[in-house]
């Protein structure tokens, strides 16, 4: 299977049992696949990379290259690059204060109205 010209693919796997997320992204300098985790072993990862062959993920031709060989594919281990940027954190962060904000003034309005009521 031949990949578009000048079009980057992404691919994203999830494996749970083992806490990882598994990216793929295919160029035509070649195939990246970032980790968020090391828990592969060097067999694993030649047979993943064997697998995204066989189900037509990447093309045929990484099957049998080298790990981290030029051209082949080259295997990324860094948790970062699947963080949330500093866009998405400011904004939950927003939304955390605004929540507790609002869980405050309905407990004091809860409070409030159990006074009342036990005052008459």
């Amino acid at each position: 299977m031949k990949t578009p010209v000048g079009e980057p693919q992404c691919f994203e796997f999830s494996f749970a049992r083992l806490d990882t997320v598994v990216e793929v992204e295919t160029s035509t300098e070649g195939v990246v696949i970032r980790a968020s985790r090391d828990t592969f072993s060097d067999a694993r990862k030649v047979s993943f990379v064997r697998e995204l062959a066989a189900e037509g993920f990447i093309e045929d031709d990484y099957r049998w290259r080298p790990l981290n060989a030029r051209g082949g594919v080259r295997w990324i281990v860094d948790a970062s690059s699947f963080l949330p940027g500093p866009d998405c954190v400011a904004q939950t962060n927003r939304f955390v204060v605004r929540l507790l904000l609002s869980a405050t003034a309905l407990w004091l309005v809860l409070l409030s109205s159990v006074f009342l009521v036990t005052m008459h």
